[in-house]
């Protein structure tokens, strides 16, 4: 008779197909970043710019929402990321690992100081020029995809309780990325735009008191919120976030999943195979003309690969130890103090994160691509991949041994 797998056992195999998706979609995201960057620097140069201002329009009478390709993407297809990871959010804070203050405590405190280090460093850097200061939030994020990618080519070594970190402190990282767009990167408001899409949140909001259970009308709801934000100067992906929080996180009856768990697990190869590396393809264009060592000691490069390579994993480390010290946290099971380290650094992954926080900071005109933040960015999360793996591989060599 087969037994009745534990709890445990399903949330174990629960993570192990979320990273091994998550792990799929970052060898898909290293390879649109190759490809776009050697395509930006070939004889195809000007098609590939060619290719990011394919002009596309909608068109409904008065309403009229008219951009290049990348900036559909920027801004439309990375709304339907960010719903996803709303989703991820509020499922696993109500009934998920988040809703456990002591699997969360760790990650959350070491997230706070991922952020606050790089931030620190960046503005140190580029104090003197207010324009080049607005990209202090750049080297904050975490590209989860791209991490957990680089950890699973460690191998079968890595405990799973480390996975579990890296995933959770990721996820508040981008939470806090979130809370950061919001609040710093909004800028000329529209007053009649910004009532529109609160009349829409309220509409969210009676449909889910009178016990709306099936996403469909939320989603219809999203859309239209999202021209509402796209119209009134808040980023447009917020607006992913703000749906997600008003679809279901309960079972209905006789199902085996809730309507966010559904939408998740449909929409999240979509988000590893498709939206992610198209986001890669067409931000990762970095052109190496006049590229010298004076340009890349540039304030704004080089404070984000700092912050990234350096900010990261001094700042994870720093505050995870001294919560560790105090007592108020303690180490995850079968996790060594260098195994963590490892991890702290792969935090330096940025990328697709960063570069979507560039692009708000650094305001795109045009193409976009001219961009010196760029550079900084890819080589901080490509020194801290690299140097994040090799941690990462003696320290369970160590442990296996």
């Amino acid at each position: 008779m087969t037994q009745e797998p534990t709890p445990i056992d399903r949330f174990s195999r629960s993570i192990e197909r979320f990273i091994h998706l998550e792990s799929s979609g970052g060898l898909m995201l290293i390879g649109a970043t190759l490809v776009a960057m050697a395509v930006k620097n070939s004889a195809f140069s000007e098609l590939y710019i060619a290719f990011l201002n394919i002009s596309g329009q909608v068109r409904v009478d008065a309403l009229n929402i008219e951009k290049p390709l990348f900036l559909w993407i920027n801004d439309g297809w990375m709304a339907i990321f960010f719903f996803v990871v709303g989703l991820e959010i509020k499922y696993e804070v109500l009934h998920g690992h988040l809703s456990d203050r002591s699997q969360l405590v760790l990650p959350l405190i070491g997230a706070i100081g991922g952020v606050a280090v790089p931030a620190a460093i960046y503005a140190t850097m580029n104090w003197h020029d207010p324009a080049d200061l607005k990209g202090w939030a750049v080297p904050t994020a975490t590209d989860i995809a791209f991490a957990l990618g680089v950890l699973a080519t460690v191998g079968s070594r890595v405990p799973v309780a480390l996975k579990v970190f890296l995933m959770t402190l990721a996820i508040l990282d981008d939470l806090i990325a979130i809370l950061i767009i919001a609040l710093f990167y909004t800028s000329g408001l529209s007053s009649t735009s910004m009532g529109a899409a609160t009349v829409v949140i309220v509409l969210m909001g009676l449909l889910k008191l009178m016990g709306g259970q099936k996403p469909f009308p939320f989603v219809v709801l999203g859309m239209i919120l999202w021209v509402c934000v796209l119209k009134s100067g808040v980023h447009a992906t917020l607006a992913g976030v703000v749906t997600a929080l008003f679809i279901s996180t309960e079972k209905p009856s006789g199902r085996s999943r809730s309507p966010a768990k559904a939408m998740i697990e449909e929409l999240h190869p979509w988000i590893a195979f498709l939206i992610l590396p198209m986001f890669a393809l067409v931000n990762a264009g970095v052109s190496f003309d006049g590229l010298n060592l004076s340009r890349l000691l540039d304030p704004v490069p080089m404070g984000i690969a700092l912050g990234l390579l350096i900010g990261k994993p001094v700042g994870i480390m720093a505050c995870v130890g001294l919560a560790v010290l105090a007592g108020i946290a303690r180490l995850p099971k079968d996790v060594t103090w260098l195994q963590l380290f490892g991890v702290a650094v792969l935090c330096g992954v940025g990328f697709t994160m960063s570069l979507f926080v560039g692009g708000l900071a650094f305001a795109e005109g045009g193409s976009g691509y001219a961009r010196i933040d760029r550079l900084g960015i890819l080589i901080g999360s490509g020194l801290s991949a690299v140097i994040g793996y090799l941690i990462l591989r003696a320290s369970t060599k160590e442990t296996s041994a």
